[in-house]
């Protein structure tokens, strides 16, 4: 098979992006095009500035993924340690986390996307941040941080906050 062009792949990446129910990997990308790491990464950022919606997730790449149901926000408060506890009670009540947002003093506003949607998302990210000991970015503000979640319906909502609730770990207004 002929080398694609550039323009081409970036064409093809974005197509399969779009198929794609779960994020995608640029390892699995760069294996699947035969080329390099960065490469891919380079082709979805031009993908980006073209204004492709690509969210890039821990787990990999979404394209266009806005979804139906439910836009929340969490005010949240918690321990690194208990930080997949939180996580988990989101899931198992059926809502995604979006993304983990805090306010920092000098920077403002720093968000990561997360787009967790199940148990076995949450053991992959929590097993990245343990192999790269990462720190989460609630760490930067005493623990204290947003979550935007996504829940199919009204009860879903409900029992995730709930379940923040009763663990202690969401915030008041």
């Amino acid at each position: 098979m002929p080398a694609l062009s550039a323009q081409e792949r970036r064409r093809q990446i974005s197509a399969r992006l779009c198929r794609a129910g779960n994020p995608v990997s640029a390892a699995a990308l760069a294996q699947e095009f035969s080329v390099s790491r960065q490469i891919i990464v380079g082709d979805v950022a031009l993908l980006r500035a073209s204004g492709a919606d690509i969210t890039a997730t821990p787990r990999g790449y979404l394209l266009g993924h806005a979804g139906t149901g439910l836009v929340r926000t969490a005010a949240c408060s918690h321990t690194p340690e208990d930080m997949g506890r939180e996580l988990y009670a989101i899931v198992d009540a059926g809502c995604e986390v979006l993304d983990v947002i805090v306010e920092h003093p000098v920077y403002g506003q720093l968000a990561g996307a997360l787009h967790l949607r199940t148990r076995s998302d949450v053991d992959q990210f929590l097993r990245r941040v343990e192999e790269h000991r990462a720190r989460p970015l609630s760490a930067l503000t005493g623990g204290i941080h947003l979550h935007t979640l996504r829940c199919p319906d009204q009860e879903a909502c409900q029992n995730a906050l709930k379940a923040l609730e009763t663990q202690g770990f969401l915030l008041n207004m």
